[in-house]
């Protein structure tokens, strides 16, 4: 399952991973949602775990994870909503959730239910490098890929680590921050990127900040593709979906270099 989310991304050039948060706007929107982005073109999707202290997510994505909650929505609830689409999904469904969730789940019943689910990846921001071990040999015995991340502030020496563990992708983090967009970017994340991907021996996506194709051009030489969240969870929430398309496209259309 890891070398499919692998050759997905592959696939695409540059790649576009679309974020949503699972049972924002109600589970019954999800399979609607996932449908709308793939005919808009994006390389794989992130499902979003409402989670109440989700340190990584800026404004936008809490806020839909508070009207996910309010939802009552669950792990097993959106578990149960994937395993019972009316249709697959032709793209990768990667989960991203925090790691109390999966805990308190189970790490091995957690595993069995993305297997059991088609689920091609899991991202686990506050897992730290160190204490992968929790997760990730469910996960392998599961073959679902633990996606790995890599910060501005990552070390040389931790970067050669977390590379030679990378599958599937490596989510490079573009700011000092959480997530949401940004203006601007710090001249050190093209360089950070193209160190990234000259070690990595899977496609480096840069995330976090990233909301328009023009930010999307400044970078699309230095990394493989680009995770996009707070953007298309507000234009979901607020049902302009002709941006998502007009988005992912702009995305998808540049023209790629890489020198």
């Amino acid at each position: 399952m890891g070398r499919f989310l692998q050759e997905s991304i592959e696939k695409q050039n540059p790649a576009f991973v679309a974020y949503i948060m699972a049972g924002d706007g109600g589970l019954e929107t999800l399979e609607n949602r996932i449908e709308v982005l793939e005919e808009a073109g994006v390389t794989a999707i992130e499902l979003g775990i409402p989670f109440s202290d989700p340190v990584a997510d800026g404004p936008v994505i809490q806020d839909a994870g508070v009207r996910a909650l309010r939802e009552g929505v669950t792990l097993r609830d959106v578990f149960a909503t994937v395993r019972g689409f009316k249709h697959t999904p032709e793209v990768p469904l990667v989960i991203m959730t925090y790691l109390n969730p999966v805990l308190q789940y189970g790490a091995e019943a957690f595993a069995e239910s993305c297997r059991e689910a088609g689920i091609a990846g899991v991202i686990i921001p506050d897992l730290p490098f160190e204490h992968q071990d929790l997760v990730q040999p469910a996960l392998s015995e599961a073959e679902v890929p633990l996606v790995q991340l890599v910060t501005l502030t990552t070390t040389d020496e931790r970067l050669e680590a977390i590379l030679a563990q990378a599958e599937g992708f490596v989510y490079a983090v573009t700011v000092k921050g959480v997530t949401g967009g940004r203006t601007e970017f710090s001249d050190s994340v093209a360089p950070f990127l193209k160190k990234i991907r000259s070690k990595s021996p899977v496609p480096v996506m840069a995330g976090f900040g990233i909301s328009s194709a023009e930010q999307a051009a400044g970078l699309v030489a230095s990394c493989d593709g680009f995770i996009v969240g707070s953007t298309i969870v507000q234009a979901f929430h607020e049902g302009r979906e002709d941006d998502i398309r007009e988005l992912v496209q702009g995305v998808t259309g540049l023209a790629v270099n890489k020198g």
